[in-house]
């Protein structure tokens, strides 16, 4: 899940857009001053502005402009909609915040029946800080959704030779096979990659 650079974003947006966008990064250059920054509430309404399309990658450069520090993220995905928590998903791999920070927000994704957020979740920031057990979880969750396991980054370095992860997609398999359900293609694939053999 990849989101647009500004250029590219200036390319896809219409004249009204741009300019809205171009006061909002403006304005999350700004230091703080004490009060709730502007930005925060074009952050919320970012969609409405340059289209749903292109919120997650609008809202990205804004939290990169403002140099989001630990509170703000926390804060705007506690207090945001779906939508505006899969943009604070997608940033956390750029903004790079501490696993103490960043990891609580991901697990709380992972928690969620949203497949949107299940997906941003699984991204660069999840594949460098996970543990072993909580990856592990974190792909059965995808599988558990319907999330493609594409979505999940640094696939095959982790899942490589990972004979506990093999187990428990043997055991989900096995699972669905007793109740009558097919397999997921996804599962296969996983489980092939859990091969120390297996070829990149």
């Amino acid at each position: 899940m990849t989101t647009l650079t500004r250029d590219e974003l200036d390319t896809r947006l219409d004249a009204a857009a741009r300019a809205w966008l171009r006061e909002a990064l403006a304005e999350a250059s700004r230091p703080a001053d004490g009060t709730t920054p502007a930005w925060e509430l074009r952050f919320a309404a970012a969609g409405r502005h340059c289209g749903q399309d292109h919120a997650d990658s609008v809202r990205t450069l804004l939290l990169r402009e403002a140099r989001a520090d630990a509170a703000t993220l926390t804060r705007l995905y506690q207090q945001g909609t779906a939508a505006e928590r899969r943009a604070v998903l997608l940033a956390l791999p750029q903004l790079a915040p501490a696993p103490a920070v960043g990891l609580p927000l991901v697990e709380d994704a992972l928690r969620t029946n949203d497949t949107r957020l299940v997906a941003a979740a699984v991204g660069p920031y999840a594949a460098e800080h996970l543990d072993a057990h909580s990856w592990r979880h974190a792909l059965l969750k995808c599988l558990f959704t319907g999330v493609p396991v594409d979505a999940a980054d640094g696939l095959e370095r982790r899942a490589r030779g990972d004979a506990e992860l093999a187990r428990m997609l043997g055991d989900y398999a096995a699972e669905r096979t007793a109740a009558g359900r097919p397999v997921l293609a996804d599962l296969h694939r996983v489980l092939a990659l859990t091969s120390p053999t297996e070829k990149s």
